[in-house]
């Protein structure tokens, strides 16, 4: 089957692994020059890890595995320790991996079968599916067509809005945005992660090997920005800690300042009815993205180009009744993982000080325990 993949991240990746080594003839098209590998690390969890193995990048993951969350530890504002993080609260059990993204983009890339056929720059202009086959052109004026079009786009899934509609009917803000900033090397000495939080907010530090991620979350109402200002996200951010300088919130301001891959978004989950219509199927963040608090969503991807790879393979020449079959076996891992988004967010992300207080109390007595 001639498979496109919109999208070179984690789930389009996943998906083309996934695919390649079942027989299909795969093209991915990614927007960006590159495929971006800055930004906190991911977790692999529960079925997951056995898609990881299948894949065949399980024992490249293993032997690159971080313990960031494991080893997590909250702070107060000089910087004390206040308690660590229990591991029962950040992981399903003591099998869950934890990665770092360009160890993970390597591994990946490194097992992408040569047949695969990547291109970057470009993206999706329209998709018109024809029933037997679905045509699309690229915005750099290419046409091609497809037998089968994979959305792997993520929360703004361009694949999702020219095939189901405007983002805003399936988006669900969760009242939190999130910003990523990489810390020059040499100016943060801890080995561990570290995290601090006041009212409505959370920085942290997650060092990994020579490199350390800034992590920022704060609660606020819906922002109309434009996600793909750099200068403008980073002031958005920048608000948030203006005038605070407790602990490590000045490294967490001129990292922010500094880096020219800084990330921010709105904190979301994606609701669908269904993740196919016609010849076109959205997998990962695209069609049930859980939120980064739930630290579900490479896991989710992982899982949903496994499942679309096996129905596929079940039900050849079938369809519609394969991607009804893949959506079936996808999404009681989906509800599952969006339904721990809330307790991520309770847990990092108190609203009050008096919330704040409560939670490093019952931290602080379980590690005494």
């Amino acid at each position: 089957m001639r498979t496109l993949i919109s999208g070179a991240g984690f789930a389009g990746l996943s998906t083309a692994i996934t695919l390649a080594r079942s027989g299909h003839d795969v093209t991915i098209v990614e927007r960006a020059p590159y495929i971006r590998a800055t930004g906190a690390p991911l977790d692999i969890r529960g079925e997951a890890i056995a898609a990881a193995e299948a894949m065949g990048i399980l024992s490249a993951v293993m032997s690159s595995r971080a313990a960031l969350s494991e080893d997590m530890v909250l702070v107060d504002a000089n910087g004390e320790e206040i308690a660590p993080l229990p591991t029962d609260e950040v992981s399903d059990s003591s099998d869950d991996v934890e990665i770092e993204r360009e160890s993970l983009v390597r591994i990946m890339l490194e097992r992408l079968d040569e047949s695969v056929n990547l291109i970057y720059s470009d993206s999706l202009a329209t998709i018109n599916d024809r029933g037997e086959s679905v045509d699309v052109e690229f915005t750099s004026g290419r046409h091609d067509s497809f037998d089968l079009v994979v959305g792997a786009d993520g929360v703004h899934s361009l694949t999702r809005r020219l095939v189901f509609g405007p983002e805003v009917e399936f988006r669900e803000f969760l009242g939190m945005y999130i910003a990523l900033a990489r810390v020059p090397q040499g100016v943060v000495q801890d080995p561990y992660a570290k995290t601090y939080s006041w009212p409505g907010h959370m920085v942290s530090m997650a060092p990994y090997g020579k490199r350390v991620t800034a992590a920022m979350y704060f609660r606020k109402e819906w922002i109309d920005y434009d996600y793909h200002d750099l200068d403008v996200q980073k002031q958005l951010a920048l608000e948030e800690i203006a005038g605070r300088n407790e602990w490590l919130i000045p490294v967490v301001r001129d990292a922010i300042e500094a880096d020219p891959e800084f990330y921010f978004d709105s904190v979301n989950q994606v609701h669908m009815d269904t993740y196919h219509r016609g010849r076109v199927v959205l997998v990962g963040d695209a069609g049930y993205c859980p939120s980064p608090l739930s630290g579900r969503g490479l896991s989710l991807a992982m899982l949903g180009a496994s499942h679309l790879a096996q129905a596929l393979k079940d039900y050849p020449g079938e369809l519609e009744r394969a991607l009804d079959a893949y959506e079936t076996a996808q999404r009681p891992h989906v509800e599952y993982a969006q339904g721990t988004a809330a307790e991520g967010g309770d847990l990092l992300v108190p609203t009050t000080q008096e919330a704040i207080d409560k939670r490093n109390a019952r931290l602080r007595a379980a590690g005494t325990t």
